[in-house]
């Protein structure tokens, strides 16, 4: 198997083929331990949404409209965390699962098993890892106009369409600071390319469908129940549609496109 990572005439590629085999043999021979780092993801992401609205809500108090700003800022660490501690992110396995189908890496329900396992103990993990952030101090006496009761409510206030748009542009940041993270060498650059990628769409208030596992039920058990226009329905819909624009994002966009541009090319690569 290891000879057919290695057919990419492309730097980038040949990086991101050594990140399929590595999801691969994992989720084939430790299904646990794969299952642990996509909860491990959600673990970090918690952390750094956490402190993010946390700090958003105290500046918002000490100077009105400051709060986004470090928002977005805060929040970027968390792919940063992800990264560096090997955890396993269902929206950048969106990217790496396509390109693996396209390029004849993995079969389709290889692929789709290792990307549903993921989203699943991502989503498992939030719930789990929000749940307890709920009962940390910082969370345990937020006032109902807090930057997260606002923020999980405008999100659930958004149609469809938006959602989906939003969740396009969303992944397509998101695997665009992975790419770049691949292709650099230097910790220092990695390190604040993926911040002030990220920000981009953390500052858009774009959707994420991991980033709002997190927040959902953080918002949910920190209130002690719904916020504002929180119902099953509005957040199921919110998942399935940010989830579909993730993957034409993360998976069509940048894992398919990226891909074909790179195939049977041998002077124009990445």
């Amino acid at each position: 198997m290891k000879d057919n990572y290695n057919v990419y005439n492309s730097e980038l590629l040949s990086s991101l083929a050594k990140s399929i085999e590595k999801k691969d043999d994992l989720s084939r021979h430790n299904y646990l331990k794969y299952a642990v780092r996509s909860m491990l993801a959600t673990m970090f992401l918690t952390l750094g949404t956490a402190v993010a609205f946390y700090i958003a809500s105290y500046s918002d108090n000490l100077a009105p409209h400051s709060g986004k700003l470090l928002y977005a800022f805060m929040f970027s660490w968390s792919l940063v965390m992800i990264v560096y501690m090997n955890a396993e992110l269902g929206t950048s396995n969106m990217m790496y699962m396509t390109s693996a189908v396209y390029n004849k890496k993995l079969r389709f329900l290889t692929a789709g098993k290792i990307l549903a396992t993921c989203i699943f103990f991502n989503f498992v993990g939030a719930v789990i890892f929000a749940w307890l952030m709920s009962k940390t101090t910082p969370f345990s006496h937020l006032p109902a106009d807090s930057y997260l009761f606002e923020a999980v409510s405008a999100k659930l206030a958004k149609s469809p369409m938006t959602q989906l748009i939003e969740g396009i542009f969303a992944n397509i940041v998101v695997n665009t600071a992975v790419f770049v993270a691949l292709r650099m060498k230097d910790d220092i650059g990695k390190v604040f390319s993926m911040v002030f990628i990220i920000y981009i769409f953390a500052f858009l208030g774009f959707e994420h469908v991991i980033a709002n596992f997190v927040s959902f039920p953080l918002a949910f058990f920190a209130n002690g129940g719904p916020v504002e226009g929180m119902t099953v329905m509005s957040v199921i819909s919110n998942f399935f549609f940010a989830g579909l624009g993730n993957y034409i994002g993360g998976g069509l966009i940048i894992g398919l496109l990226y891909s074909w541009l790179n195939r049977s090319s041998e002077i124009y690569v990445d």
